[in-house]
């Protein structure tokens, strides 16, 4: 199993962003089509830009978040929307308090997307690759996270990390192969694309929308600051976290160029099986890709419900400890949190992804990627 603790700190905190966008939902090529693909060239610019973004907003939360020793997205919230008083206290205390519950709001969208998605994810990979009837993958599925999230939180967030870096690892033994065999389909549609560019403006927006909806937790990833010895090792572990990034993001896009003109291209909810069907050793790969999309799905949906059952319950009972036994507001907190993930991915994974996390993340502009700039500009990037 992996550990990060055992990682040189600026390679775990990166690690951290990376096992936080590429689980089920990457892998199943729904984002990429959704807000790369469907843009033409294009996708090659912004999958890129994407990850840029995130690593410069990442950095500044982790540089401020070390500076000032606070690793609690709350008490990070209630400082860094004071923007160090610039605009007086009293705006100071009420810039805090509007923005630190918009940011309430912004995460428990977050985590009522993020299960719904990772929801729809799982259960329709086993549809299209195993043939399990909708219903009863659903509702194994959805059994299966309601136990393990009362009862089994622990074990899945130990492995969590280590199912992204197999997801990971599976994708590069779809994609690699892939890419080579179908090298002349990817440069056929590469060539068409470039005589007829779509237009840039909206691939940019769709581009930034995809950017903000990934920096939602933001808030939740200042406690990994704590180890860094200096608040200047938050710019190079975001180096290392966009170099990564960006080339498995970049590889993704370029092997599911081979696949755009497929006929199912555009409603399939899970792209990738396409190109594992028309590509390299099918039989092979499609279970090993489809259980590690599973996997992965689940254990998102699993500590997504459990965070948000965590967070109620520590509300309803200030004396709560998500480490005892379970009581009965957690197993009836659960519960409600997973039939909400239910009914939400009834919906289906492409409106989903297509509509809910675009909303997402026309939420999060104005609540986390404005205010940063501004924080950065009246602070002159914290240096004051």
């Amino acid at each position: 199993m992996i550990n990060k603790d055992k990682m040189p700190v600026v390679i775990g905190v990166a690690f951290v962003w990376f096992t936080t966008q590429f689980g089920g939902g990457f892998a199943s090529g729904n984002q990429l089509r959704a807000f790369f693909l469907n843009f033409g060239i294009w996708a090659f610019v912004t999958c890129i830009l994407t990850q840029a973004i995130g690593a410069f907003y990442q950095w500044y939360a982790l540089k401020y978040a070390k500076k000032h020793e606070l690793y609690n997205y709350a008490s990070f919230n209630k400082s860094f929307y004071r923007f160090n008083d610039k605009f007086g206290k009293k705006a100071g205390d009420v810039l805090a308090v509007v923005f630190s519950t918009l940011y309430e709001l912004v995460y428990l969208v977050t985590i009522c997307v993020a299960p719904a998605a990772a929801f729809a994810t799982g259960v329709a990979t086993m549809e299209k690759s195993f043939g399990i009837h909708h219903w009863i993958g659903t509702i194994f599925t959805g059994l299966f996270i309601f136990i393990v999230a009362v009862y089994g939180t622990n074990v899945v967030r130990k492995v969590a990390s280590t199912l992204s870096v197999l997801i990971v690892a599976g994708l590069f033994l779809v994609y690699i192969p892939n890419i080579v065999m179908q090298w002349g389909d990817i440069m056929s549609n590469l060539s068409a694309e470039i005589a007829n560019p779509a237009p840039v403006g909206p691939a940019l927006i769709k581009g930034i929308v995809y950017a903000a909806f990934q920096l939602g937790a933001i808030g939740l990833l200042v406690q990994h600051a704590k180890p860094f010895d200096s608040h200047h090792l938050a710019r190079t572990s975001m180096v290392y976290g966009f170099f990564v990034n960006g080339f498995i993001c970049l590889l993704a896009v370029l092997g599911l160029t081979a696949i755009i003109n497929e006929p199912d291209f555009a409603k399939e909810s899970i792209p990738l099986i396409i190109l594992v069907n028309k590509g390299f050793a099918p039989d092979v790969l499609r279970p090993m890709i489809s259980i590690l999309i599973v996997l992965g799905s689940v254990s998102t949906a699993v500590n997504m419900i459990a965070g948000m059952s965590n967070r109620i319950c520590s509300s309803i009972d200030k004396n709560f400890d998500p480490n005892n036994k379970p009581g009965v507001n957690v197993i009836v907190v659960t519960l409600v949190c997973t039939l909400l993930a239910f009914f939400i991915a009834q919906l289906g994974l492409n409106k989903i992804v297509a509509v809910g996390y675009k909303y997402l993340g026309y939420l999060t502009i104005p609540v986390i990627m404005i205010p940063y700039l501004i924080h950065m500009a009246v602070t002159k990037f914290d240096e004051e």
